[in-house]
């Protein structure tokens, strides 16, 4: 006898599942797609633990009839494809009839539907792959699917579930992603009887962005559209000066189906690569309209991904047209030509200084060049209109006791470096390098349990991160709190940020960009061994803290920054390896006047 077997129906079905029902979020997409694709004007979807205990899906559309009620469970039953040529014509979300399956193969199912023209519903009840009931039941039009115990025949699937916050997170971006495609519909999503959204049918596309993620996402979009004979191309495209080194919003979708691919991905962003800084993410939400002949739906489990027929093309009409939207909107610098003849004028801006030595200066009151800055104890933002004091006979021996001097002498050039004397020459201290230094220790220090130091913002500071970032900042909240940021929820999209840790600006512009750098230092954070998520989080946050903290404005600041670098464990080199700090001696100085 031969040892292959034909694998029972319900054996083969928790094989497919497995590619098909990856979590929560693939029940929700599943079942939502399936309600777009009959017709539905309204789809609510509610989950309770993130979808652990219970996903309920409900939409009026067009309803079963009580045959099709138990046959949509068995393994490819679909009323979309009859023979082989109409997997080139796919235009509805679902068509191979495996979702169904493989959701009652891994749950326990219960099916509410009728058609508008039946007098009674149809309910359908799987507890067990192998055990299905039927009845006539009261319903409304449409059809209202109810999965309970997710993965409760598959504990291993079900242990590797994440936390709830993250399973709703994936939920929301599901979601997101349908209601983007049908702005025509209403869509509401509610999770342990807490609204996430609730959509309304929207004017338009636009209006549904706005909907979905917040105002200010949307006004800061311009509208990009081109034709060929290959694709039509429309949808958003978000003001470069907007791109943050964070998650964006990118999204592209062909013939109303979302999906995935770096290749045109690379199309969007080498058209956006002369207006933005490396490293940042710029938004997008780009709408394709192809022959659904010249575009293959099927080459992935859950049809994330798609294949074109005329990729080269479709790449080379995106980069166009993303490049000519952000040209035709004066995101670059303007040329002008007709400068002939023209005087140039220095714009007097940062550059100042620049130009100092080629401009008329107004005579000013005589100055004493003898008078020594070192050899008084000077603050110059204290004392900005402080008369020079005559200097005593110069001793310069005094400029390098290194006990004596160093806090009156601190100097600190453009924001950027310390100036100290020592007793052999000066020290030179990289302020941003030296904040994050000080701040990788504090944070290490808060995340291994000891209390934070936050400071207070005199004016709290509301942000919108939308639904899936809100998420993300409930779910790390200890996290966030044990650093020292006091950041409070507000709403389903918005968080309010009332404190900082210590060192951190508390300046409103700072703060809105603080909060989207914190959304992508917690989406990469993955997790791991406790000690190496903490040191990654410390120095993390560290560097955000060192671009986000103030310079010192004087000497006495200046001082106190030297001093709390010293207090570390490591004052020399950044938690990354970069030097913090530099020597140089009379003799290194000497050498550079000859």
């Amino acid at each position: 006898m031969g040892k292959l077997k034909v694998l029972p129906a319900n054996i083969a079905n928790m094989i497919a599942a497995g590619e098909v029902v990856q979590r929560p979020a693939s029940v929700v997409k599943e079942l939502v797609e399936n309600a777009v694709d009959a017709g539905a004007t309204q789809v609510d979807v509610i989950v309770k633990d993130a979808g652990r205990t219970s996903i309920q899906v409900i939409d009026d559309g067009s309803g079963m009839s009580p045959s099709d009620a138990v046959l949509c469970f068995e393994r490819h039953a679909t009323s979309k494809i009859a023979e082989a040529a109409d997997l080139q014509r796919i235009t509805s979300y679902g068509f191979r009839g495996e979702a169904l399956a493989s959701i009652a193969a891994v749950a326990e199912v219960t099916l509410k539907t009728r058609r508008e023209r039946d007098d009674t519903g149809t309910q359908v009840s799987i507890s067990d792959p192998t055990a299905v009931k039927t009845s006539s039941v009261a319903a409304p039009t449409g059809s209202n699917f109810l999965v309970r115990n997710l993965f409760y025949n598959t504990p291993a699937r079900r242990k590797f579930l994440k936390s709830d916050n993250v399973e709703l997170r994936h939920i929301v971006e599901e979601f997101s992603r349908i209601a983007l495609t049908r702005p025509d519909i209403g869509f509401s999503l509610v999770s342990n009887g807490r609204d996430i959204y609730r959509l309304r049918p929207a004017k338009s596309l636009k209006f549904r962005v706005m909907d979905l993620m917040g105002a200010s996402v949307t006004g800061d979009l311009v509208d990009i559209t081109a034709q060929t004979s290959v694709v039509r191309v429309s949808g958003f495209l978000a003001r470069p000066d907007t791109a943050r080194k964070t998650v964006a919003n990118q999204f592209f979708f062909v013939n109303d189906r979302y999906f995935r691919s770096n290749y045109l991905h690379k199309a969007v962003m080498k058209a956006y690569e002369e207006y933005l800084p490396e490293g940042y993410a710029p938004s997008y939400f780009i709408w394709l309209e192809v022959d659904p002949e010249s575009v293959d739906v099927n080459i992935h489990p859950t049809k994330a991904e798609v294949k074109f027929e005329e990729d080269a093309v479709i790449f080379q009409t995106i980069y166009a047209c993303v490049k000519e939207t952000l040209g035709k909107n004066s995101f670059g610098e303007g040329i002008d030509f007709d400068t002939e003849g023209r005087v140039e004028m220095p714009q007097m801006g940062r550059s100042f200084e620049e130009y100092r030595g080629s401009v008329p200066v107004a005579p000013g009151p005589p100055v004493d060049v003898t008078y020594d800055p070192f050899a008084i104890n000077t603050d110059f933002d204290s004392r900005p209109f402080a008369p020079p004091m005559p200097a005593k006979e110069q001793d310069y021996g005094v400029l390098f006791e290194q006990n004596q001097a160093v806090q009156a002498r601190a100097l600190v050039v453009k924001g950027k470096i310390i100036i100290a004397p020592t007793a052999s020459g000066v020290m030179l201290v990289h302020i941003r390098r030296a904040w994050e230094r000080i701040l990788y220790e504090r944070s290490l220090k808060a995340l291994s349990k000891d209390a934070p130091v936050t400071q207070t913002a005199l004016f709290p500071v509301q942000v919108q991160v939308g639904a899936a970032g809100r998420l993300l900042f409930d779910e790390n909240a200890q996290t966030l709190a044990a650093v020292g940021f006091d950041i409070a929820p507000f709403g389903t999209d918005t968080v309010v940020v009332n404190g900082v840790p210590e060192g951190y600006s508390c300046e409103s512009g700072k703060v809105q960009q603080m909060v989207q750098d914190i959304l992508l230092i917690l989406s990469d954070e993955a997790g791991g061994v406790p000690e190496v998520v903490r040191a990654s989080l410390a120095s993390k946050f560290a560097r955000l803290g060192s671009l986000n903290a103030e310079a010192p404005r004087n000497a006495a600041e200046a001082q106190n920054l030297i001093d709390a670098l010293f207090s570390c464990d490591n004052a020399e080199l950044t938690p990354s390896g970069k030097k913090i700090t530099a020597l140089a001696s009379v003799d290194d100085l000497e050498k550079r006047f000859q």
